[in-house]
């Protein structure tokens, strides 16, 4: 459009008056400047398209680089020692394995001068309870975790019980017996309670709690340590 009418214009103002000759060298001139205008134009779209093609060409075979690089495993580890230890410390108290068991437990009270059956306190106790391990992570420091390139060794808390409870919704007494001239001894469950967390807590130490909590705690941290981008992880 813009070149139409700048043609017009030059038409109309050279167009030769009566008994004047025409002007020479007019239409050539005009030709001269469309041919340039042209050939700048298509310079220019070769020069985008080239451009674009190298740009499209180096991005591509950096991509595929990187998948390459993907593929072999030679993926840069820049997770450096105080991150790892970091990250292990925000785990805290690692709770690994938890230990359930039903068990009937029985505690009484006798008087020492009269039988059972006239002053004694007997109570038999179902008990379901729960035993909970695990590792402390909270104090592990910068000299437990070496860092050898794509390889990260890490030497773990030993595994602890971490708590041993009654669930008492689910536990119920079971029998109780009172001799004739006694009543009810009201810390008599109490008591039994209380030996019932000693017995659960001594099974579950005695069915290897410790070591499925400390078994667990490494598969844990392995998991967690290779998703950061670690070949090989040592715990021990």
């Amino acid at each position: 459009m813009f070149y139409t009418e700048l043609v017009g214009q030059m038409t109309m103002d050279t167009t030769p008056l009566a008994n004047e000759p025409a002007p020479r060298g007019t239409g050539s001139s005009s030709r001269r400047v469309y041919s340039w205008v042209l050939g700048a134009l298509l310079g220019a779209v070769v020069a985008a398209i080239l451009l674009g093609a190298l740009l499209w060409f180096s991005t591509g075979f950096g991509l595929f680089h990187l998948i390459n690089s993907l593929r072999d495993g030679r993926t840069q580890i820049n997770v450096d020692q105080p991150t790892v230890v970091r990250q292990i410390q925000q785990l805290q108290r690692l709770e690994t394995v938890g230990y359930t068991m039903d068990k009937i437990i029985s505690g009484e009270h006798a008087n020492a001068y009269l039988p059972k059956f006239l002053a004694g306190d007997r109570l038999l106790l179902v008990v379901h309870g729960e035993v909970v391990a695990g590792i402390n992570l909270s104090g592990l420091g910068p000299g437990d975790v070496l860092i050898q390139g794509q390889k990260v060794s890490i030497h773990l808390p030993a595994a602890e019980v971490f708590n041993t409870r009654i669930d008492n919704r689910r536990t119920r007494v079971y029998s109780r017996d009172t001799g004739l001239f006694s009543s009810p001894d009201p810390n008599l469950e109490s008591e039994v309670r209380e030996e019932a967390e000693r017995q659960l807590q001594q099974a579950a130490l005695e069915d290897g709690i410790l070591k499925i909590a400390a078994n667990n705690a490494r598969s844990t941290i392995s998991s967690m340590l290779k998703a950061l981008g670690f070949r090989e992880v040592d715990t021990r």
